[in-house]
């Protein structure tokens, strides 16, 4: 699949990332007192008011809390109203069958690699392992990687998986990172067009360079997380999502935006979820 194929060449792809939704089947679901449903649709309501043209949504896992058909149904109505393709990939809170619900969808896909305009490729990687919160790589996931960035060694490439490929500096979130991450940073080290390396799970902001690859990290759109923070910590910081252009020269710009202050307070008495 190639997203704006009209696209004149010299012009930029321009993404959202939406992640960790934790949404439920019941309208009243909430995790740490926030109301996930009603945190997802404020953060769909606030970028479709910026009326920004843009070309895809990225959704980084962990898309339900509970496993239910209904929460992905409950995703993929929300984004209806964004009018561009999604392509999703699992978190470690997802069921893939019910992930699957959904399909096929006019809007929705679980692709693995996607062709982005003239100069752009996308690589969706599953880092999920079932039953625990880490991620892993399997030798599958490693290969496509690799298979993919010497198909198309002239496309600069950003790589989408869920769990962070670099530890956040938070001890309880860096025992449930990308385990084994030497792996897949031996493939990219292999290449020279990995631009840019995007997840979730950590319900924060990071933005890093690491063996000059662009590696970021972004906010739920629900509870954030308390950076540097060896025990379970919230974040005051409302929920958000990111806004990435890719150049056409390989350069990619990027901004994290919020909802406005005070929105969708969790509960900090909370010790874990």
């Amino acid at each position: 699949m190639n997203v704006s194929p009209s696209l004149d060449p010299s012009e930029n792809i321009k993404l959202v990332q939406i992640t960790d939704t934790h949404l439920f089947a019941p309208d009243d679901g909430c995790l740490l007192s926030v109301n996930t449903a009603d945190s997802f649709r404020a953060i769909v309501q606030a970028i479709n008011e910026q009326q920004m043209p843009f070309d895809a949504i990225l959704a980084t896992g962990d898309i339900s809390q509970d496993h239910s058909a209904e929460s992905y149904q409950r995703f993929a109505s929300g984004i209806r109203e964004l009018q561009k393709p999604c392509f999703w990939l699992p978190g470690n809170h997802d069921y893939k069958p019910n992930m699957g619900s959904v399909m096929p969808s006019e809007q929705i896909h679980a692709l693995e690699h996607v062709l982005l305009g003239e100069h752009w490729q996308m690589v969706l990687l599953d880092s999920q392992v079932v039953g625990v919160p880490h991620g892993r790589l399997s030798d599958y996931q490693l290969t496509l990687l690799d298979e993919k960035l010497t198909q198309y060694p002239d496309r600069f490439t950003l790589v989408l998986l869920h769990h962070h490929p670099l530890l956040v500096g938070s001890a309880w979130l860096d025992q449930h990172t990308l385990k084994d991450s030497d792996a897949f940073w031996n493939v990219v080290s292999q290449h020279q067009n990995v631009r840019a390396v995007l997840c979730g799970h950590v319900h924060q902001n990071m933005d890093r360079e690491h063996q000059g690859v662009r590696v970021m990290a972004t906010p739920s759109t629900c509870v954030q997380f308390k950076p540097n923070s060896d025990d379970f910590a919230l974040d005051l910081c409302s929920p958000g999502w990111r806004e990435l252009e890719l150049h056409h020269n390989g350069q990619v710009t990027t901004q994290v935006k919020r909802l406005m202050k005070g929105a969708f307070v969790p509960d900090f008495t909370s010790t874990g979820y």
